[in-house]
């Protein structure tokens, strides 16, 4: 079984810390359980509420965690979803959402998630969707296709990626990742083609985010999790690239505002209190010796705020 390394592990333990007594945590994106695991073994009061929507990933989590089963119960689903039909009763004293996707995806699922494989052109994080990758890549039009490369994958050549596209597919569907991938190789500059990322990881960003909605389900959820937090229970999003950070960064940053009125009033009409206290002003990044053991922590950002304790937890009432 590939084990995927948890990110940020050390640093997560330490700034999501339960309350005294019985706590429980959602695991808003389980994966394969790695911080999950930490955590229970760290914290013998804590239960937690693993998530995920991927049914595959989520038993070899559920083998990983099989000693804790009287604390962990794992629930196939997306964290969205499940944070908005909260009924446990009680709220959250922790959530965390670490939106990276596993080795397991990249290098077991069969999916199509990394462009050096020949494997069919899917990226679906959970099977229940309906759209695949080979999809939006065989059915969209130029300009819609481009669109998403350049919206999610902020690809400088997303025009020219999105015209070899089109006229590669007149001539025969483009059905797995190793043949996209050498599609965007030919649309690309061959300066581009030396730098340090492959020269399709942006277009394969884009398209798995595209499929699964990514950003709609972080925005979904980091509203649904304040609402479910007990009051001083505290919230920490891992990103892995600029566009969720931005999301996290701007959602947290408008959260622990006491006052939202216009700034050209000269008083405070609105009365607001702040839902969240930074806990993070910056965000947390792996130090050289994580990155050197686990590359792909190189890009990993840590932000944690804390819910205001005169805010009610709606789950919780």
């Amino acid at each position: 079984m590939i084990i995927h390394e948890p990110v940020l592990l050390q640093e997560v333990l330490e700034l999501l810390v339960p309350p005294g007594g019985e706590a429980l945590m959602v695991d808003a994106t389980l994966g394969q359980g790695g911080h999950s695991e930490a955590f229970l073994l760290k914290y013998p009061d804590l239960s937690i509420i693993g998530v995920d929507a991927d049914p595959s990933i989520l038993e070899t989590a559920r083998q990983r965690l099989a000693g804790f089963a009287r604390r962990a119960r794992l629930v196939n689903e997306w964290y969205g979803t499940f944070l908005s039909g909260w009924d446990e009763g009680r709220g959250a004293d922790l959530i965390l959402m670490d939106l990276g996707i596993s080795r397991f995806h990249y290098e077991a699922s069969g999916r199509g998630f990394s462009f050096d494989r020949d494997e069919s052109l899917d990226m679906r994080l959970s099977p229940g969707l309906s759209t695949t990758a080979a999809d939006l890549v065989n059915t969209l039009d130029q300009r819609d296709l481009a669109d998403i490369l350049f919206r999610y994958g902020e690809e400088s050549f997303s025009r020219q990626i999105a015209a070899r596209i089109v006229r590669q597919r007149e001539k025969a569907q483009i059905t797995s990742a190793v043949e996209l991938s050498k599609i965007v190789v030919s649309a690309v500059p061959a300066k581009y083609q030396r730098r340090r990322i492959h020269p399709a990881t942006r277009t394969f960003q884009a398209l798995r985010i595209a499929v699964n909605r990514e950003l709609e389900q972080l925005e979904t959820g980091l509203a649904q999790a304040v609402a479910v937090l007990s009051p001083g229970g505290r919230i920490g999003v891992i990103t892995f690239h600029s566009l969720e950070d931005r999301i996290v960064k701007r959602f947290f940053r408008e959260k622990s505002r006491e006052c939202t009125c216009p700034p050209e009033w000269p008083i405070c009409q609105c009365g607001g209190k702040a839902e969240l206290r930074l806990v993070t002003a910056k965000p947390v990044t792996a130090s050289g010796d994580e990155v050197s053991r686990n590359p792909a922590s190189r890009s990993a950002k840590l932000r944690v705020a804390e819910k205001a304790r005169q805010i009610q937890a709606e789950g919780a009432r």
